[in-house]
């Protein structure tokens, strides 16, 4: 996929991931970028940066997403390319109560379910396009201290396999984001945490790495490398890898 002349949806592009990915799309030349938030003030400030279009967007509704797709492809163009980027971190676990495990599950899980389920059959129908969700690290290995973000984003990537393997042989592009710690407000605080052990990126990096997946219709996008390799650590002797987390997770206070 080309991301010139394109047009592009990112939501969470408030901040963070979701606004390095708006900047980034925008640099190379897309004709239209949609900065979509629940946070609308955030939204605008982001699509006043590089000329987009700013629409408020509550990801935990999915007549709010299908609404924005609507909107954006009767008013704006057609969507080339969708990211599903919002997310929210939980502490915690099995005491998280239930209402906050239905929120970050309905934010974390089924807003990619509700994109893909609104986007996907207009990409087939003109014969493709691209979806770029964004997972995360602990989606691949899991979250010391966070059980309800460790499961949601196990989910996440689950889901964006599924997509890949359904579609990705029809014209669907499909790229799942897991870096470990970026830069952003959901992060502030966690400097010094577990996720932060390889360093905290910032997001223009990230956006970087992303754009690079998708011109390559590369799947997997992992900004900070050192995952594959405790994704190889984990899948060669699991005993050993929980070990090593249980001993991460005395070294960090849980955190």
């Amino acid at each position: 996929m080309q991301i010139q002349d394109s047009c592009v949806v990112v939501t969470g592009a408030a901040n963070g991931i979701g606004k390095g990915l708006a900047q980034k799309f925008a640099e190379m030349g897309a004709a239209h970028v949609i900065c979509a938030d629940i946070d609308i003030d955030g939204a605008k400030q982001t699509a006043a940066l590089i000329g987009g279009t700013a629409l408020e967007l509550d990801v935990r509704d999915e007549m709010s997403i299908k609404d924005l797709i609507e909107t954006v492809e009767d008013r704006i163009a057609p969507i080339d390319l969708f990211c599903s980027n919002a997310g929210i971190l939980t502490l915690g676990g099995f005491e998280v109560d239930n209402d906050e495990w239905q929120k970050i599950w309905d934010i974390n899980v089924m807003s990619h379910v509700w994109a893909a389920r609104h986007m996907v059959p207009r990409m087939l129908k003109r014969g493709g396009g691209y979806m770029l969700n964004t997972a995360s690290a602990a989606g691949l290995l899991n979250q010391i201290g966070a059980a309800p973000y460790g499961v949601t984003k196990h989910a996440a990537v689950g889901f964006a396999e599924w997509l890949a393997i359904t579609y990705g042989d029809q014209g669907i592009g499909v790229s799942v984001l897991c870096p470990q710690a970026v830069r952003s407000e959901m992060t502030r605080g966690f400097e010094e945490s577990v996720a932060s052990l390889d360093g905290m990126l910032e997001p223009d990096h990230v956006a970087d790495c992303c754009v690079k997946a998708i011109e390559n219709n590369d799947f997997l996008v992992l900004p900070h490398p050192q995952v594959k390799e405790y994704m190889q650590a984990k899948a060669s002797n699991y005993g050993r890898w929980i070990t090593g987390m249980q001993k991460l997770r005395d070294k960090f206070g849980g955190r």
